[in-house]
């Protein structure tokens, strides 16, 4: 015979609202083994915690059950109540009566009633069939690794070298910085990005536990947390950096220099052996082999020849290298909507149709003309632009229903710089709802608005076509009902953020889960945002979704926190309510296998049964599911408890 306690909460009026608290005590206390059955206002509340503990520890409970809302939210707070009073924490149960009874029958209370009665009786003789079980102990390698260099990786990677452990910072392109760098100004205080990064990047770049792995991607991942095996390209620079000065003269006689420069949005050209930028970091130059003569003709070698210090190489190759690490951050950022895939608004085809960050490029001080904007088609100056908002952002048709959040902001700065650079200029603001959610926001608009005199306009453009030497833009107001045609010299369109293809190359090889937008899916939206579904893979930055930098800086903290609880213990502890394999009913056919997301479970050849690795096991049940022998079991969520509380659901008690 099992001593169970029962303590139930009515959660204010979310559960007593509709349930009859009274009633509902009365039929548990009747179910045979209940040996005491109370209730609370507030259960996770502190007098409502150490009324289970201290009833727990006096009365002498065999297995406790908590009848509240979803174990996701409180599951581990009881636990650690009857641990305390000296109760296995899996000898406690959550019965999720909010959620399963209250909630879907608030105006049904004979109902609510009845179901959170089944839910109960049901959990009790599943937790009377519990295992007392003991965490999971596994050993932590402290190093850490961020796969990304923009500004959230760069702030992961600073707090977790100071706070005194070894990172890896793998970024795929010549120089750490991401988009922020491109940027001309930031809002809503209109400061230098360069200025705001830049210092980080030289942290970055002079950090003793900080290891710089630039032009670099990762291949795989292999292990689980606390211990993973990963696998790094280093892309062939064909510079030897240890020779390397920086000098420039390499770049200086590189006579392949008519190729568009990525980091200037093709405004302007690079030569085949570059450095992106001014402030790279690190400053060293790289060849780029599909551009360069030497490697299409086997011919030139001119940098080589000129080359004070020796160190150019052209024989360099792709090295492999395996790192070991305790956790890894993904940073892999975004990047915008493709204009081609915008023909309405002459996408691709119309020259001075242009991105937003084509337009950063044009007033950033240190960009290719030097702050003062220029039209692509002849070099003009533009007398009048018009900006628009939400292109592909809020968009189910195609495939972008949600807003990109930065959008609204970074248009009105990028005209409020353009009246800036040219006082005279008009401007014409399409937008669909102007959102100012951040700190100081809705004061930049209302500066944009009542000092800059920005015209702006209410509606999505129905289409831009070509007029002549003009872009003509077609639209309705909405406020006003008014149709619109205006003719200005270029149209700067704001397209959606979107995932950043190659991280979501790499997230898809390793099997990291993502909505259905690409972005890399949470834990929990609220309870556990920084987490990716495996554990010890957390999320910085907008690889989660749009952000501006303000949230992607406090985001990267965040995730570099999680990496410091992690090191913080000399061993991890996991949950022991994992796969478990009888190896007499092994056959070894693999379905397990197949199904497990996290490649927790595979057949030993040798052996022909299935094996379960305990660190990489999130106890899902997708192989206990499939298992057509019945194998392979969930520890705590037997077959015999599933049929126990089938058994307890058609019962009636008088």
């Amino acid at each position: 015979m099992a001593r169970i306690g029962v303590f139930i909460c009515h959660c204010g009026r979310n559960i007593a609202g509709s349930v009859d608290i009274e009633k509902l005590k009365e039929q548990v206390a009747r179910i045979p083994d209940v040996v005491f059955v109370t209730n609370h206002p507030y259960l996770c509340s502190a007098p409502g915690q150490e009324l289970v503990k201290s009833e727990t520890e006096k009365q002498k409970f065999d297995a406790v059950v908590t009848a509240h809302c979803s174990p996701t939210l409180h599951e581990k707070t009881f636990h650690n109540c009857v641990s305390l009073a000296g109760l296995n924490p899996y000898r406690h149960e959550v019965a999720n009566i909010r959620e399963q009874a209250s909630w879907p029958h608030w105006d049904e209370p004979e109902m609510a009633t009845k179901k959170a009665f089944t839910i109960i009786k049901e959990t009790i003789a599943k937790v009377k069939r519990n295992f007392a079980l003991d965490e999971i102990k596994i050993p932590v390698t402290r190093k850490a690794m961020i796969i990304g260099g923009g500004i959230a990786g760069i702030q992961t990677a600073l707090d977790i070298a100071d706070g005194g452990y070894e990172v890896y910072l793998i970024e795929k392109e010549p120089s750490i910085g991401g988009k922020m760098l491109q940027l001309s100004e930031t809002f809503p205080t209109l400061d230098c990005p360069q200025c705001i990064a830049t210092p980080k990047m030289n942290d970055v770049g002079n950090h003793p536990n900080i290891h710089l792995m630039v032009y670099s991607e990762v291949e795989k991942i292999d292990g689980y947390i606390g211990n993973f095996k990963v696998t790094v390209r280093h892309k062939a620079s064909y510079i030897d950096t240890e020779k390397c000065t920086g000098c420039g003269a390499c770049i200086e006689k590189c006579p392949s220099n008519k190729i568009p420069s990525e980091f200037e949005c093709g405004i302007s050209n690079r030569t085949a052996v570059y450095v992106p930028f001014a402030q790279a970091v690190p400053n060293y130059p790289v060849i780029d082999a599909d551009n360069c003569i030497h490697f299409k003709t086997g011919k030139c070698g001119l940098c080589q020849k000129i080359c004070p210090v020796d160190a150019i190489d052209f024989e360099q190759i792709d090295k492999l290298e395996e790192i070991e690490v305790g956790s890894v951050v993904l940073a892999t950022g975004y990047e915008l909507y493709p204009l081609e895939k915008v023909p309405e608004y002459g996408g691709g085809k119309i020259p001075d149709v242009v991105d937003a960050l084509y337009m950063e490029r044009l007033l950033a001080p240190d960009g290719p003309t030097a702050g003062i904007p220029k039209r692509p088609s002849d070099g003009k100056i533009p007398k009048s632009i018009a900006f628009v908002h939400c292109v592909r952002s809020r968009d189910p048709e195609h495939g972008v229903p949600y807003c990109s959040r930065l959008c609204c902001m970074y248009l009105v700065k990028q005209a409020m710089l353009y009246k800036h650079s040219v006082e005279d200029g008009d401007v014409y603001d399409f937008y669909i709802d102007l959102r100012t959610n951040g700190k100081m926001y809705e004061e930049f608009y209302q500066r944009a608005l009542e000092d800059e005199h920005i015209r702006f306009i209410r509606g999505r453009p129905a289409k831009i076509v070509q007029n002549g030497d003009k872009v003509q833009v077609w639209g309705v107001n909405t406020l006003t009902g008014q149709q619109i045609k205006v003719d200005v010299d270029m149209a700067v369109l704001a397209p959606a953020m979107i995932p950043n293809s190659a991280g979501l190359k790499l997230i898809r090889k390793l099997r990291i889960q993502t909505d259905e937008y690409g972005w890399i899916k949470e834990q929990h939206l609220k309870l556990r945002p920084l987490e990716s579904m495996t554990a010890g893979i957390f999320l910085s930055g907008v690889s989660q979704y749009p952000k501006d930098i303000t949230d992607t800086v406090a985001h990267a903290s965040g995730a570099a926190s999680k990496v410091l609880d992690i090191f913080s213990k000399p061993e991890l502890e996991r949950s022991p309510t994992i796969a478990k394999v009888d190896k007499e009913i092994c056959s070894g056919c693999g379905y397990c296998e197949e199904a497990c997301a996290y490649e927790a479970i595979k057949v030993n050849s040798d052996k022909g049964i299935a094996e379960v690795n305990e660190a990489l096991c999130e106890g899902c049940g997708a192989c206990a599911m499939v298992c057509p022998s019945g194998a392979v079991q969930h520890i705590n969520f037997f077959k015999n408890q599933i049929h126990a509380m089938v058994l307890e659901a058609t019962k009636e008690y008088q």
